[in-house]
């Protein structure tokens, strides 16, 4: 893979980061809501309080000036002050970003080792019961959705097994491997929500991605100079297939934040999903902001590493 392609892949996000911050801003800044709005019903603080601190943060000044003092003191590490927490944005966010790329990135995991062998067996074995099996599971993984599936675990799994904890809890006690088990075990049902709903949706797309592959002339030709079945498909088959396959992953990527952002609300998790949701009640717009920038920087990051896998994949991307 060619420096000149990893180059022109980071400018193309660049400008792409630019446009994302520019409408997310827009459209904050123009919905309705009020930071200062239990200030204003307080008879105890004075008017000209109020009007002093909507000077401070720059409140009243048009949206071109705001987004443009945003954005130098964003690029100078100042990321913003909440009004609800009392501290800073990037200092709220760093708190809590880890434990959400945990979560995503186990299930990311999870659901590519579910889906791509089990993609793969069912396309060489197309219509047999393997298939027709593991086509149905596949169907009903992904037309439940995520708040469902993980209300269905907690029943099973906290409630009537009292197996797994449904509560995420940051702050367990102890240390060694008694600690590390605690904290796997309240991390099993967020993840395998994640997983299971994204590996469900990724075997049908690797099934039907290796039966357009298995069918093309060069894997005909590669049977016939006597290579064995599994290394055709392993080495010919499977490497080429995988590339519309992380194009899907890479597009998926909002899907799965969103997803996230439910099933950090249902088990309570500490990440930066139950973040927004808590800033955007309380109109804690500088929160609301750098967190949805902060997805947006993940999906943009994340459709990179499928560029960069690409080139992997197939070395003639790179040169085009």
């Amino acid at each position: 893979m060619s420096r000149q392609y990893l180059i022109r892949r980071l400018l193309i996000a660049i400008p792409a980061l630019f446009g994302i911050s520019v409408v997310l801003f827009g459209v904050l800044a123009m919905a309705p809501g009020d930071p200062f709005e239990e200030l204003a019903t307080n008879p105890a603080v004075p008017p000209e309080v109020r009007q002093a601190l909507r000077a401070k943060f720059g409140l009243d000044d048009p949206i071109w000036q705001r987004y443009l003092h945003w954005l130098w003191a964003m690029l100078q590490g100042d990321w913003g002050f909440s009004f609800t927490s009392r501290m800073d944005v990037d200092t709220l966010i760093l708190q809590r970003l880890p434990t959400t790329l945990i979560v995503i990135g186990s299930s990311q995991i999870i659901a590519i080792i579910i889906a791509i062998p089990i993609g793969v067996l069912a396309a060489t074995k197309p219509y047999s019961v393997f298939d027709q099996i593991a086509n149905t599971i596949a169907f009903i993984g992904f037309s439940l959705p995520t708040f469902f599936t993980g209300l269905l675990l907690i029943l099973l799994f906290s409630i009537q097994l009292d197996w797994l904890p449904f509560v995420y809890r940051a702050d367990i006690p102890g240390s060694g491997l008694p600690w590390l088990w605690e904290h796997i075990k309240q991390s099993i049902m967020p993840v395998m929500v994640l997983g299971l709903f994204q590996g469900a949706s990724l075997v049908r797309y690797v099934r039907s991605a290796v039966l357009d592959v298995i069918k093309l002339d060069y894997v005909t030709t590669a049977r016939s100079k006597g290579i064995g079945e599994r290394k055709v498909i392993t080495k010919h088959v499977v490497r080429n297939a995988l590339i519309p396959v992380v194009t899907l992953v890479a597009l998926q990527m909002p899907i799965v934040f969103g997803g996230a952002i439910v099933t950090e609300q249902i088990f309570r998790v500490p990440g930066i999903g139950s973040l927004l949701i808590s800033a955007m009640l309380s109109n804690d717009t500088p929160v609301v902001m750098g967190v949805t920038f902060v997805f947006a920087c993940l999906v943009i990051l994340f459709n990179l590493i499928a560029d960069i896998l690409y080139g992997w994949l197939d070395p003639r991307i790179a040169f085009r």
